[in-house]
């Protein structure tokens, strides 16, 4: 490992978190840029119920991919778990501020399942069940999927007794939660009330 291939990564890596899936089927289906419609937010939940259910697959497929994608690459090189660490932060910052959009993209959660599942395999059948747990519950996918995100942090330090995942499970999460914020102020607004926001009616209720 040397400072080459670790410079490398992380630009290979960021290159990869800033391709703009949502944005290429929003245009090449609907004829819409998906940051101007619905929650507004470049990423997977917007193009299920903005373009389509498969689209929204499609989406969701490539951006856990991108999330994959980052810290493989770094491995491939050569690198430690540390810039495996890195890439995937990355990936996230160039979905969040993709140079192919002026810097203007979504939140990356759908990513971020990547990069934990990548680092922490075991952590995918209990990520997924609690998902579905809290969507049967809820009828919110993006609440769910972010709620369980909290399992990471026990993964990575009873599973793999690994102190640095536990820790960097949780401060992957920070960008997407930070950037998440103003569309939690909208929903409430819209809601009336937490309960609303919380529980949704059915899978189609949206704010």
């Amino acid at each position: 490992m040397n400072i080459g291939s670790i410079i490398v990564a992380i630009i290979i890596a960021y290159l990869i978190g800033s391709f703009p899936t949502a944005y290429l089927v929003g245009r090449w289906r609907k004829g819409f840029d998906i940051r101007e419609v619905g929650s507004r937010n470049l990423g997977a939940m917007n193009t299920f119920y903005k373009v389509g259910f498969g689209w929204g697959l499609l989406v969701l497929a490539a951006d856990i991919g991108k999330g994959v994608l980052g810290p493989a690459i770094a491995h491939f090189l050569g690198n430690n778990l540390i810039v495996e660490m890195l890439s995937g932060v990355a990936v996230v910052v160039g979905h969040s501020f993709p140079v192919f959009l002026k810097f203007r993209g979504g939140r990356g959660g759908a990513s971020c399942i990547g990069i934990l599942v990548y680092l922490m395999p075991w952590g995918a059948p209990v990520y997924l069940g609690l998902f579905l747990l809290l969507l049967a519950i809820t009828r919110f996918p993006t609440l769910s999927y972010s709620a369980a995100f909290l399992c990471f942090p026990f993964i990575g330090a009873f599973v793999y007794h690994r102190w640095e995942l536990a820790v960097y499970s949780l401060g992957l999460l920070l960008l997407p939660l930070l950037k998440y914020i103003p569309r939690i102020i909208e929903m409430r607004k819209k809601a009336g009330s937490w309960k609303h926001v919380i529980y949704r009616r059915n899978l189609k209720d949206r704010l």
